[in-house]
């Protein structure tokens, strides 16, 4: 028999079965679309985070309080408690460095904004004038904080695009009055929409002075320091020139951790990747599920078709040719189910990136490969036992189905 021949045999084979076939083809492709569809979520949701860290720009700083090892950014790295608190004066004294361009000191909290009886939750951020370039926002109406020492309480905000919306609906916001917590503020800019970034919706944030946060949320720490160097050339003598300034403005004492962004990002790069390669070998048990399936039913075939086997064999066909034609059949039915669960994955992977737009849920071509590398190996592999029990069948005794 000719390859071409053997092709024939095996498709000619499974087509004569197609309840049989079809169910095989499903266990392979269930296995398959598993694979791409949670690599995809996996890779989506590393590429989410990077993407979020990288909004900030290349050469930023953070310096957080309390001491978080060098071993890397875990969660500690963002609820520790803290030694020493990080002060407006202390992000006062970066401003001063050299190779330091912007620094917006963040002071974080929630309150009750109240405008003409319409009353709503929202995250209240004190910060600096250098926050929006630093975080690449834009204005939409009015002007941003202004440029003021850090202990200035301006009774000033800006507001989000959809906190206008719903406390001013169909009227301008800027220059009215609203009330966050106990503190009347006059609003003085409306920034431009942006959606979410770094886990918080921009959109419904109230920006206010440093200062004024502070004394809302009755606090004289700061939850973090965003530090920007002079380009990405210069991140780290910047570095060295922050650790440096804070340590003298702390008697030498380390109770605090500045890292960079490509740390973050190398960190939380390592995990998700750990991750998306977890969740695929997890699902890749069920294209072993799916390989014990193929030899089950082929080895019924072995059985179902023991006439036919020794005609062939009485026509002369060599073992080798029996199986190998057994195995083109494992792998045709393999290959059939992979493409079938690959487009199946897609199609599921379709449907996530639909419910959640902001996650960009494309399967990984390392993880497409693997999944369809693995369903065609899984299914050779667990078609040679039957192969080789078709392979030793006696032409007699099988004419005579013993």
């Amino acid at each position: 028999m000719s390859p071409a021949d053997t092709l024939r045999f095996a498709t000619r084979a499974a087509t004569a079965w197609p309840l049989r076939t079809a169910l095989m083809m499903l266990a392979m492709s269930i296995g398959v679309a598993a694979v791409v569809v949670l690599t995809a979520l996996g890779d989506g949701a590393r590429r989410y985070v990077v993407n979020e860290f990288s909004a900030l720009g290349a050469s930023l700083l953070i310096v957080l309080p309390g001491r978080t090892e060098t071993g890397g950014v875990n969660a500690g790295s963002f609820v520790s408690s803290t030694p020493r608190e990080l002060t407006n004066a202390d992000a006062a004294a970066l401003l001063r460095l050299s190779l330091v361009q912007r620094v917006a000191p963040l002071a974080v909290g929630n309150s009750e904004i109240a405008v003409g009886g319409r009353l709503r939750e929202a995250t209240v951020v004190g910060t600096s004038a250098d926050f929006l370039e630093l975080r690449g926002l834009r204005i939409g109406q009015g002007s941003f904080l202004p440029r003021e020492d850090f202990n200035r309480a301006s009774a000033v905000a800006v507001i989000g695009d959809a906190l206008r919306s719903e406390l001013f609906p169909g009227q301008g916001a800027v220059g009215r009055m609203i009330r966050v917590g106990d503190t009347r503020l006059r609003v003085i800019g409306v920034l431009a929409p942006s959606g979410r970034g770094l886990g918080m919706t921009t959109d419904e944030l109230v920006l206010v002075p440093v200062a004024t946060a502070q004394a809302m949320f009755d606090t004289s720490g700061l939850f973090r320091i965003f530090v920007e160097a002079r380009g990405r050339e210069a991140l780290p003598g910047a570095q060295r020139q922050v650790e440096e300034r804070l340590r003298a403005r702390r008697d030498g004492e380390l109770d605090f951790t500045v890292i960079t962004q490509d740390a973050v990002l190398g960190t939380f790069d390592r995990i998700l990747g750990a991750l998306t390669l977890g969740v695929a070998g997890i699902a890749a048990i069920s294209l072993a599920v799916a390989g014990i399936l193929v030899m089950n039913v082929m080895l019924v075939a072995v059985t179902q078709r023991t006439t036919e086997i020794g005609l062939l064999k009485a026509l002369g066909a060599r073992a080798g040719t029996i199986r190998a034609a057994f195995l083109a059949e494992a792998a045709l039915l393999s290959v059939a189910g992979a493409l079938a669960g690959f487009a199946l994955g897609h199609a599921g992977a379709w449907g996530v990136r639909l419910a959640f737009p902001e996650l960009p849920a494309w399967p990984p071509d390392w993880a497409v490969v693997a999944a369809l590398a693995t369903a065609l190996g899984t299914g050779v592999l667990f078609g040679v036992l039957p192969a080789r029990r078709a392979a030793r069948l006696d032409a007699v005794q099988a004419l005579s189905k013993r």
